[in-house]
């Protein structure tokens, strides 16, 4: 069974095309934005929308179809882990 630790699930627009970058080694990573939104009424009655950007990181397989499907607006369901870097 999959563990529930440190999963997660978003559903979203894409915010630019995929870029994958295959290594020397054959091995490839795609890149991309994933833009989530709520909407809302705040308690003064006014209508508020809250997006948030997420840095999405697919390997191998997945990131080839996601380079090769998808493009800036699609709208997409994705599934993974949290991970958290600070550069």
């Amino acid at each position: 069974m999959k563990s529930l630790k440190n999963s997660v699930q978003l559903m979203g627009r894409l915010g630019k095309d995929p870029e994958v970058k295959t290594f020397d080694n054959g091995k490839s990573l795609t890149t991309f934005t994933l833009a989530t939104n709520e909407k809302y009424t705040n308690e003064k009655g006014e209508k508020v929308e809250d997006v948030q950007w997420h840095s999405i990181v697919a390997f191998g397989k997945v990131g080839e179809i996601a380079g090769k499907y998808l493009k800036k607006g699609s709208e997409v369901a994705v599934e993974g882990k949290l991970v958290h870097k600070v550069y």
